[in-house]
This record gives structure tokens, C-alpha cells and sequence, in this order.
């Protein structure tokens, strides 16, 4: 007679067959990671005898607003930002100083495109605006088509976006983590990690460079009449795509420090939680993260009044795409996620963990790079794997913030690394080589900064 262990244990097994189909899909097929992770959770529910609980996960997760509220506001101000030029403006700004300077090219490269990921959260996006400006300067420059192009990946997709409050990766931190999070307490715990990794990354990745023919030795040949160079920078325009982050940091101040307090009852019915603190909370955090990306888009349209009458209809573009791009990822990995708690394997690698502690860091990097390398996105791996950490990481007492921002940023380089991922995609063809090749050139500078990370979490925290 079968016994409910080895029922559990052929579960499992199956569950992992069913897994490891849906990555040599992903990977060796190229179906859309959306669609592989849908019927992949779908065959897990079916595995463990609960497929019901797969649709339910699919429904809520569709109207959540932890999700709908802040990403899609976020990606509609990204939207106007890009009708009004506002981005423009800003990437003009960031390349000036170093357009002169030859040295600082490439490494100027990485560094603007992870600031310019912090406010425009899309990598695609990022690199594509980047992209425009600093393509055709550093063709000028001579350097070599690899090079460009793996700077440009490295720096749009290494983890910029996570610094915004309104990523993807930051709502799933704190809904899986039941922690209320304030941008100060989110950018205190990121920050330091984003800036050691970059900081690593971008000296490896310029060291490596070097040694490669046309990286950084040949004159600029960027005229003064080109139209480029006669760009004329508009700094209120420039500063539009900070709007809403500053809002947000200026709302959540402790006091006497904070400019101005956002009662409660402007953005949420407060009656209708009656004492339930936690979701009355959270649930105004994802509204005033929203609001901020409304003010925003209100401001960066003042700016260019000429097209004001279009704002509300590409703000609206922007929430679909918004939907189109980054919800339906959330929703697939949230179901995928939930079908690999269904069969056990969550409650087998939090047992692990707990069974040996110190592997809970090394694991919190290791499994979100190489899933994310796998399916090419970042934040589908944070949506995914970051719950199955939480519970290990409550019984041992560690920063469940931290925690987060580790996985997030191990997805982020997970990502850069994957040739399937859009933004390695997005830059392949504007620099006009294969995926591969950049990809060889971020891995290692991409290893470099993780293991950094990796001994800095164990040595420091």
C-alpha cells in the first residue's frame, strides 16, 4: 500500500520533471516564459490535487493592487516622460561630463544606464533611450560594438530599477515579507549592496575591456556640430523624472524633517479595513507610491505643452503596457511560485535552510541568478523564489529587507547574464552583435560583484 510519504516523495518528483520540462522550454525553445510558467504551475497544482488553488492564485494576482497601483502608475509616467522628452533631457545631462573624457566612456556607459533604470524601471526601455544617445558616441569613439553593447547591459540591467519604490521586485519583498516598507528603510538596505556590486562589476568589466582592441585607446571623433553634441539640456526637464521619488522620501521623513504628511483617509477608505493595520497600511503605501507617479506625469507634461492633451492617453498606454510586460510576469510567477509550495519543494529547501543556517545567504544569490539566466527575467525569479526564503530567514532572525535586496539584485545580475532576456536582446541589436557575445563579456564582472556581495553579507551582516 502507498504511503503518504511516498505519495509526497513521487509528488515532488514529478513536480521536479515538470520544473526542469518547463526550463529546457524556456531555454532551449524559446517559448514566452509567461506561457511555460502558467502551464507549468498549472501542472504542479494538478500534481499536488489542487488545481483550483493555481486559478485562485491567477485572479487575485490579476487585480492586486500591491502590484496594479504602483507599476502600473509607475510605467504610465515612464510613458509621458518619454512623450515630453523628459528622459532625453536627463541621459543629455548624465553623458555631458563625460563625453569629454575618454577613459571615462565605458565605465561612464554602466554607471549612467544603472541611474537612468532608477526612475524609467522598464531595462528594455532604460537601454533603448540610453541607447539612442550613447550608441552612435561611443561608434564615435571607436570602441568596439562588444564593448558598447555589453556596458550598455550591464549598466541598464544590473539593479537600478530596485532603488525605485515602485518595482516590481520592491512590492514583492514586502507583501511576501509582511513588512510595511518606507523608501528610507528600502534604500538603506539596497543602496549599499547596489553600490558595492556596481562598483565591482563596472571595474572588472572596464579592467576586462581594456585588453580588448578598440575598447578605450582610440581618439574621439564626436564633432562639435553634431547634433548630439548641440543638444540643449533643459534641467527642469531633467529633473522631472525625480519628481516622484523625492515626493516619496519627502513624505516618509521622520519627523521635524518631513515637508508635509499625507493623511490616511486622502487615499484609502479607512473604515473598510476596520483595525486591520498591516493591509491598511500597505494598501496606502501602493496608493502613495501611485499618486507620486500622478503628480510626476502632471509635472513632466507642464513641461512640454504642446502635446498636454495627449498626457492622459499616454499615461494610459503606459499602464498597458505596464499589464502587457510586467503584471502578466508577476501573475505567471506568482502561479508558478504557488505550485511549487503545493508540492513540497518550498517546505523542503526551508527545512534545509534551517537544518544549515549558513547556507541561507549563499542560497539567496546562487538560486535567483541561475533561475533568472534561465528564463530571463529578474523580476519573475524575485516574484517566484523570494517567499520560499521568508520563512527561513524569520526562524533565523535575519533582515528579511536585506534579505530581499539580495535576491533582488541576484535576479537583476541573473538576468544581464540570460541571452533570452529582453534587455540583452534590446542591446544585441543596437549594437548590432549576438546576445552570446555579451553575455560572455557581463558574466564574469557579473560574478565578481555577487561573490563580493556574497562575502560582504556573510563578513558585515
Amino acid at each position: 500500500m502507498l504511503s503518504w510519504r511516498n505519495f509526497l516523495s513521487m509528488t515532488l518528483f514529478a513536480g521536479l520533471v515538470v520544473i526542469a520540462v518547463a526550463i529546457v522550454v524556456i531555454v532551449v525553445r524559446g517559448v514566452d516564459v509567461r506561457l511555460v510558467l502558467l502551464l507549468a504551475a498549472l501542472g504542479l497544482g494538478c500534481l499536488a490535487g489542487q488545481p483550483a488553488i493555481i486559478a485562485q492564485k491567477f485572479l487575485t494576482t490579476l487585480v492586486n493592487e500591491q502590484f496594479v497601483v504602483p507599476i502600473g502608475c509607475c510605467l504610465g509616467f515612464v510613458y509621458v516622460l518619454r512623450q515630453t522628452r523628459c528622459d532625453e533631457h536627463l541621459v543629455h545631462l548624465l553623458v555631458r561630463p563625460i563625453q569629454r573624457v575618454r577613459p571615462l566612456l565605458v565605465p561612464g556607459t554602466v554607471v549612467i544606464g544603472a541611474l537612468v533604470n532608477v526612475p524609467v524601471i522598464s531595462q528594455t526601455s532604460t537601454a533603448a533611450l540610453v541607447g539612442t544617445v550613447l550608441v552612435p558616441l561611443l561608434r564615435a569613439a571607436r570602441i568596439s560594438p562588444v564593448t558598447l553593447g555589453s556596458a550598455l547591459l550591464l549598466g541598464t540591467s544590473i539593479g537600478g530599477e530596485i532603488l525605485n519604490p515602485g518595482a516590481p521586485e520592491v512590492r514583492t519583498v514586502s507583501q511576501a515579507s509582511g513588512v510595511a516598507l518606507t523608501p528610507q528603510s528600502w534604500v538603506a538596505r539596497v543602496l549599499p549592496l547596489l553600490l558595492l556590486e556596481l562598483a565591482v562589476a563596472t571595474t572588472v568589466f572596464w579592467l576586462l575591456s581594456r585588453d580588448h582592441k578598440g575598447a578605450v585607446l582610440h581618439p574621439l571623433s564626436y564633432g562639435r556640430g553634431s547634433e548630439k553634441d548641440t543638444f540643449r539640456i533643459n534641467l527642469l526637464k531633467a529633473a522631472m523624472p525625480f519628481v516622484p521619488i523625492t515626493l516619496l522620501f519627502l513624505t516618509a521623513l521622520p519627523e521635524p524633517f518631513r515637508l508635509f504628511h499625507v493623511p490616511m483617509g486622502w487615499l484609502v477608505d479607512v473604515k473598510h479595513f476596520q483595525g486591520d493595520s498591516s493591509q491598511l497600511r500597505s494598501s496606502f503605501d501602493c496608493r502613495l507610491i501611485g499618486s507620486a507617479m500622478l503628480i510626476g506625469a502632471a509635472a513632466a507634461a507642464l513641461t512640454e505643452r504642446r502635446q498636454i492633451h495627449r498626457t492622459a492617453l499616454t499615461f494610459f498606454e503606459g499602464v498597458g503596457f505596464a499589464f502587457t510586460q510586467i503584471i502578466s510576469l508577476i501573475i505567471a510567477a506568482s502561479c508558478f511560485g504557488e505550485g511549487v509550495r503545493l508540492i513540497g519543494l518550498a517546505e523542503l529547501l526551508g527545512r534545509a535552510l534551517e537544518t544549515w543556517p549558513k547556507l541561507l545567504t549563499p542560497a539567496a544569490i546562487t538560486l535567483p541568478m541561475s533561475f533568472a539566466a534561465l528564463c530571463g527575467s529578474g523580476m519573475a525569479t524575485t516574484q517566484s523564489l523570494f517567499g520560499f526564503f521568508v520563512e527561513p530567514a524569520r526562524y533565523l532572525h535575519y533582515d528579511l529587507l536585506r534579505l530581499g535586496a539580495l535576491v533582488s539584485l541576484a535576479s537583476a545580475a541573473g538576468r544581464t547574464m540570460s541571452p533570452v532576456a529582453a534587455v540583452t536582446l534590446m542591446c544585441a541589436s543596437l549594437a548590432e552583435v549576438n546576445p552570446i557575445q555579451l553575455v560572455r563579456r557581463v558574466v564574469i564582472p557579473l560574478l565578481a560583484g555577487l561573490l563580493t556581495l556574497l562575502m560582504a553579507s556573510l563578513l558585515l551582516f
